[in-house]
């Protein structure tokens, strides 16, 4: 198993179903990731738009998300390693997100501790 990856907004690239199944690369676990997704997010996601290399990679394929994710930007452009290295952390953009995903909070709050 590769080293942890965690992406700029918190959560843990190298846990996510897709990802996973996008290094495995495993269509079925795709169509699964996509179809479970569809039902979660209201949304049509196909098992191309779940293809991904993680948040951090360079030149990786990325998630249809992440792709248009805003705190990834706002990170990039910054020259931030995630978002609890940020003097403006707690921004809007980044608390709007923890609505949505508690665990990448907990995750970037354990960094902000050991920084």
């Amino acid at each position: 198993m590769a080293e942890k990856m965690i992406a700029y907004c918190g959560l843990v690239c190298t846990e996510c179903p897709a990802y996973l199944a996008t290094q495995a690369d495993d269509m079925e676990a795709l169509e699964r990731v996509a179809a479970r997704w569809s039902e979660e997010f209201h949304a049509p996601i196909t098992a191309a738009y779940c293809l991904c290399d993680g948040c951090l990679s360079d030149g990786g394929r990325l998630c249809g998300h992440c792709a248009e994710c805003e705190v990834r930007a706002c990170a990039i452009a910054r020259g931030l390693v995630n978002c609890a290295h940020c003097d403006d952390y707690g921004c809007e953009k980044i608390t709007g997100f923890f609505k949505f995903a508690p665990g990448a909070k907990a995750t970037l709050e354990e960094i902000r501790k050991a920084l």
